[in-house]
């Protein structure tokens, strides 16, 4: 046995990935709001833009973007993936299994 000190788990709570996450997808310069499209009571019924699922072996985010116009969709998707599954692993220490993004709209 070694004497060899310990590190400590950490433990993150689901609003902390949640808004690492909305934070990452905010920072490419086409994604305009992380929101869902519609009236606000349509979006309350229908839950949250971003949603976390924590697991043993990871993590699963899924969310909604709003693009700016004249964006190119499927680049921006693939951008708003890679920056959330970067920011999540770098920043918080956890496996990114799945990064979903749905484009719920455009401007506006």
């Amino acid at each position: 046995m070694t004497d060899q000190p310990r590190t400590p788990d950490l433990s993150v709570g689901r609003s902390v990935i949640v808004e690492v996450a909305r934070l990452a997808a905010l920072e490419v310069p086409e994604v305009l709001r992380v929101a869902r499209r519609g009236p606000r009571w349509r979006a309350a019924l229908a839950g949250p833009p971003v949603m976390v699922r924590v697991r043993a072996d990871g993590v699963t985010v899924k969310l909604r973007i709003i693009a700016r116009p004249g964006a190119d969709l499927a680049e921006t998707g693939k951008r708003v993936r890679d920056a959330v599954g970067r920011a999540v692993e770098r920043l918080l220490g956890l496996r990114v299994n799945e990064v979903s993004v749905l484009i719920d709209g455009v401007g506006g």
